[in-house]
């Protein structure tokens, strides 16, 4: 069986969409593929990203910052869900894409919005946190078996998991 594959955009591409990409090929064990891309890719991995990742035993190779027009090219991998990570209440513009696969929206704020070392460390270790909680909700669901209405759903009730761990509403 093909493995589910996910898709995460953000804007930049170099940390919320890059955490949740490793986060979820580390934690998927095979059953999902995960992707991330941004629609204004800075071209670089935030640092603090790959920092957060190392400490969590979490592998970095190949990640890299990169356009979604790759997943929209001819032999781009077909995708099943496609996951944005932007944080509306900070007005920041999510992408749009479109195409035949699931779509759901986990605003996180921008961790690298934060300023000075140490709150960066801790934006990006709270961030990741939450992705952790999501990405552990998001393999604990039977998506093989999982019509696409259903999965909707459930892709959209992870997207209100908070940082601590619980539903927002």
């Amino acid at each position: 069986m093909n493995p589910c594959r996910v898709l995460f955009i953000c804007t930049g591409n170099s940390a919320r969409s890059i955490l949740s990409e490793a986060t979820l090929n580390h934690l998927g064990e095979g059953r999902f593929e995960a992707f991330s891309a941004g629609s204004q890719p800075t071209g670089r991995v935030n640092p603090y990203a790959l920092d957060e990742l190392q400490a969590a035993g979490i592998s970095t190779a190949g990640l890299s910052s990169k356009s979604w027009d790759r997943f929209t090219e001819e032999g781009a991998p077909p995708l099943d869900i496609v996951i944005t990570v932007c944080d509306n209440a900070a007005n920041e513009a999510c992408p749009v894409l479109f195409g035949d696969f699931v779509k759901s929206h986990w605003g996180l704020p921008d961790p690298a919005a934060a300023h000075g070392h140490d709150a960066l460390l801790e934006a990006f270790r709270r961030a990741h946190t939450l992705i952790l909680y999501r990405i552990a909700a998001l393999v604990d669901l039977p998506v093989e078996t999982m019509d696409r209405a259903a999965l909707k759903q459930a892709l959209d009730h992870i997207g209100s998991i908070t940082d601590e761990g619980e539903d927002a509403a």
